[in-house]
C-alpha cells in the first residue's frame, strides 16, 4: 500500500478544477471524480491495487475533456496532463507512471487489464455509471468491483449532485 498522504490533495485538486474546460456540475466534473475516488480506495483497498496511483487517476481521467459528449481524445490529453503534473503535484516512479498513463489513456476503451491497479482505476470509474442512469456490468469489473455494483449505483444516482464539502472545499 502506498501513502495516501504523498501528495497535497487540495492544491492538486485546485490545480486541476482551475484548467478544467467545462461544466463543474456535469457529469464528468468534480463530483464524479470525488465518487469515481471512493470506489478505487473501497475496491483498490479489496485488491491490493497502489491506492496512490488510482486516487490520482480519479482526479485526472476526465480533467482534459472539452465536452460531455464524446470526446475520443480526452483519455490521450488527460495522461499528457499527468504526466506535466508529475514531479510538481506529486511524485511518482517510473512504474506508477507508466501505470497512471495507461490506465487514463484507455479508460475509455472498454476493456479490462490484468494490472489490478487499471482494473480498479477503470472499475471505480464504470461503478459511477449510476450518475447517467447505467447499472454497471459485472463482465466488465473486477470480482471485488462487481460485489458493489448495488450500492454503487444506489449512492451514483442519489449523490449525483452532491458535492463532498470535504473534499471540494476550496471551490
Amino acid at each position: 500500500m502506498v501513502n495516501l498522504v504523498s501528495f497535497d490533495r487540495k492544491t492538486l485538486l485546485a490545480k486541476v478544477v482551475r484548467q478544467f474546460r467545462i461544466s463543474r456540475n456535469g457529469i464528468h466534473g468534480p463530483n464524479h471524480w470525488a465518487r469515481v475516488r471512493r470506489h478505487a480506495l473501497t475496491v483498490g483497498q479489496a485488491t491490493g491495487a497502489d491506492l496512490l496511483v488510482v486516487e490520482l487517476f480519479a482526479f485526472l481521467h476526465d480533467s482534459q475533456r472539452r465536452n460531455e459528449d464524446q470526446d475520443p481524445l480526452h483519455g490521450l490529453r488527460g495522461a499528457e496532463y499527468a504526466a506535466l503534473l508529475n514531479g510538481s503535484s506529486f511524485a511518482l516512479d517510473a512504474t506508477q507512471m507508466k501505470t497512471l498513463d495507461y490506465a487514463i489513456r484507455h479508460h475509455s476503451d472498454g476493456g479490462r487489464s490484468e494490472d489490478v491497479t487499471i482494473q480498479t482505476c477503470w472499475d471505480a470509474d464504470r461503478l459511477d455509471l449510476g450518475r447517467c442512469g447505467i447499472k454497471p456490468a459485472a463482465k466488465y469489473l473486477s470480482a471485488a468491483a462487481a460485489g458493489e455494483i448495488e450500492s454503487a449505483y444506489r449512492w451514483s444516482v442519489e449523490s449525483a449532485d452532491a458535492v463532498d464539502p470535504a473534499l471540494w472545499e476550496f471551490l
